[in-house]
């Protein structure tokens, strides 16, 4: 008898568990169907398409929605045009509410939004050439009245230091925890914001005394690459085609753009600095910086910084993998823009000239 109740009871909660699941994956009566099925698309195009009625059900309205954006579909055949502009480029959703019979059906689909242009090509003039300390895997790095301050990565070598431009000596530095892998930095309300790679938190430092103030979660990305800031606004790489925007009281990442040029999502950004207006990003494991409009995430220029490795004093002792171009810092009061890498033995004032 006790093994008859107890198969019971498993069959019970069986059939139960198995209903649940069946409700959650409700199939939609209706599709969006974009003209020519069409899938990718650039700004200054159309998103053009119809609702399919797969059971012929007799619809009252559709609102069609991009992001927040929002359009009435016209009936008799429920279809909609979406002219792109100015939204946000990446991958994006496009969703249909169908209203029929007194009751509301909800259907999605994917599409890819592109810049309308391509990116313009720049190269490099360098002006002057410092010092820069040859054990440093430059992660982050950030100007600052006259000064850098810059983190550096790798397991059990990671640190948070203040360098003197002209002559690459270290004024200040604190280690992080052998634990940690530290990634980029910005400065922020006094205070030095720091990510590290893989341990899911940031870490706020005072800027004067480099102590410890406080931690944040990554509360979305699974990782920290780079950080800058406008401000008002806190831009985080996490690797993906994703930049968030921060929380600037909590570090909580509450929004992101997309990467993107006029034909592909990218992704990899590394180590970001603002530079009057643009976000600059390092391309982990490229010759190159990608110049990015944070509105919407188009990439609208590539600066090439292919050779700065052969004006290096120790560039035979480099692994061309891993110790790559990556360090940008920026006087906006100067314009002076300045490059680094990991572990290189120098730090470039250059100048961005178009090609």
């Amino acid at each position: 008898m006790m093994k008859f109740k107890s198969l019971l009871i498993l069959t019970l909660a069986f059939l139960y568990f198995s209903c649940g699941s069946n409700s959650g994956s409700k199939k939609s009566h209706f599709s969006i169907k974009t003209d020519e099925n069409k899938k990718e698309f650039q700004l200054g195009e159309h998103i053009s398409g119809q609702i399919e009625n797969k059971k012929e059900l007799r619809i009252d309205s559709v609102i069609v929605y991009l992001n927040t954006e929002k359009v009435i579909a016209k009936s008799p055949n429920w279809s909609f045009d979406i002219p792109l502009k100015n939204q946000l480029l990446g991958n994006q959703t496009l969703k249909a509410e169908v209203f029929y019979e007194g009751q509301k059906d909800t259907t999605n689909t994917s599409i890819k939004i592109y810049n309308d242009t391509p990116p313009k090509a720049y190269t490099y003039e360098i002006v002057n050439i410092y010092p820069h300390d040859p054990k440093a895997y430059t992660q982050g790095l950030e100007f600052l009245n006259d000064t850098l301050y810059e983190s550096t990565g790798e397991y059990g070598e990671s640190d948070l230091r203040k360098v003197d431009l002209k002559t690459g000596e270290v004024l200040k530095m604190i280690d992080l925890d052998d634990s940690v892998f530290g990634e980029g930095l910005t400065i922020f309300n006094d205070q030095i914001i720091l990510l590290t790679w893989r341990a899911k938190e940031g870490y706020i430092y005072d800027l004067d005394t480099f102590e410890k103030k406080g931690t944040f979660s990554y509360n979305q990305s699974k990782e920290g690459w780079g950080l800058c800031n406008d401000g008002e606004h806190i831009y985080k790489s996490d690797g993906t085609e994703k930049i968030w925007l921060l929380d600037p009281e909590t570090l909580a990442e509450k929004d992101y753009i997309q990467i993107a040029t006029h034909k592909s999502i990218n992704s990899k950004m590394n180590e970001l600095e603002w530079v009057d207006g643009l976000i600059y990003a390092n391309t982990y494991q490229k010759d190159g910086v990608a110049i990015i409009n944070p509105k919407n995430g188009a990439i609208v220029g590539l600066i090439d910084f292919r050779g700065l490795r052969n004006k290096l004093g120790n560039e035979q002792d480099l692994n061309e993998v891993n110790h790559v171009l990556n360090g940008i810092a920026y006087n906006p009061h100067t314009k002076q823009l300045f490059v680094t890498g990991k572990h290189w033995d120098k730090l470039f004032e250059v100048k961005i000239v178009e090609k």
